[in-house]
């Protein structure tokens, strides 16, 4: 995070009523965001369980640039700059295939691990 000066605003306390407000909402989305990607995270896990069954490589390029073309058409929508919600993509779907290869090696070694 940044400093600013912000005593001209707590001076005032209608601004600072109001910058409380906007981020006591910044605060409740970014609790919805890390509960949607739990939840995106957990069917991803079963998806690479699925794939480590049946020899399925842990990487879809194909799907994945399906998605990245979905999600900058969705962002564009939203207002959202679609390079950033690429870029924001291409994390999660890193992330994703890092847990799929752990859980095909898992599978692989015997371990059957359900974690990751």
């Amino acid at each position: 995070m940044t400093t600013s000066n912000t005593r001209g605003a707590a001076a005032d306390p209608a601004v600072r009523e109001e910058l409380d407000r906007l981020r006591n909402s910044i605060d409740n989305i970014d609790a919805a965001v890390v509960h949607m990607l739990a939840e995106r995270f957990k069917c991803t896990q079963q998806v690479g369980h699925l794939k480590a069954r049946h020899q399925l490589p842990p990487a879809d390029p194909a799907r994945e640039a399906r998605q990245i073309t979905r999600l900058r058409s969705l962002a564009e929508d939203a207002k959202l700059d679609p390079a950033f919600a690429e870029k924001f993509l291409n994390f999660i779907i890193a992330e994703v295939i890092r847990h799929h290869e752990r859980i095909a090696e898992d599978a692989g070694n015997g371990t059957g691990r359900a974690d990751g």
